[in-house]
């Protein structure tokens, strides 16, 4: 269950930032596969509770990251050269975590870029400055750390507990950094959180403080997803039930 005790940080907050139109966003820079069929629900992607599903479900975590800082990018709303740099470079990132993932699954990877359907509206909304559009990539890459986390614990594979290990150290630098330029805690505080308290996982959260990063289930994480409107393909599968 999604926290209701959110501050300027809340779900319509976000929605206002942009995260709802994250897809609207990516109209201009996705490749002409994805922006052809934006608005249709999309190819059904379903997830499995192994070290494949999982790992495929951070492949499309990374999807949509990737898409997003292209989409960020061309718009030209982040007119600081020394900021459009580096969107640019967490862009590249993002763009090599998804090849990576993609490598390490193989003929495995259950769906493929164009298979995904963004949401096509709220374009003004999430680039209309260059504040909504940082706290929206603060809000996707601390996403992914909780997502990483949550769903570790659960995979077995070693190199593909590697994989997404190596990888999501790198999202929390990402969130760290976008956070400096917002003037925000470099880590991010409870009353950010999408989650609260009483809806973490127990037997996931054995640690609590502000030493610690949250963990949340594919469950919780699929819920924000369709809360935010970020994507219109359906998602299901026994990872996420």
């Amino acid at each position: 269950m999604i926290s209701e005790k959110m501050p300027s940080t809340s779900r319509r907050s976000l929605i206002k930032w942009g995260i709802y139109g994250i897809g609207g966003i990516a109209i201009g820079a996705m490749p002409q596969a994805i922006s052809a069929q934006s608005n249709i629900a999309g190819k059904m992607l379903t997830f499995n509770a192994n070290d494949i599903g999982i790992l495929n479900f951070a492949l499309l975590l990374e999807e949509l990251e990737s898409v997003f800082y292209a989409a960020v990018v061309s718009s030209g709303k982040v007119t600081n050269s020394r900021e459009l740099e580096y969107i640019r470079y967490l862009g590249a990132q993002e763009s090599s975590h998804v090849k990576f993932l993609r490598d390490v699954l193989g003929n495995q990877a259950l769906f493929e870029t164009k298979d995904l359907s963004f949401n096509a509206y709220s374009l003004n909304d999430i680039l209309g400055n260059r504040d909504r559009i940082l706290n929206a990539a603060v809000t996707l890459e601390d996403l992914g750390v909780h997502a990483y986390n949550g769903a570790g614990m659960s995979m077995t594979n070693p190199t593909f507990l590697l994989a997404a290990g190596s990888i999501v150290s790198v999202e929390a630098r990402h969130s760290a950094g976008i956070r400096a330029l917002l003037n925000k805690p470099t880590t991010e505080p409870d009353r950010d959180r999408l989650i609260n308290n009483a809806n973490l996982n127990p037997t996931l959260n054995l640690f609590k403080g502000k030493a610690y990063d949250e963990l949340y289930t594919p469950k919780q994480i699929v819920a924000i997803l369709s809360s935010l409107k970020v994507l219109n393909n359906p998602i299901g599968g026994t990872l996420v039930s």
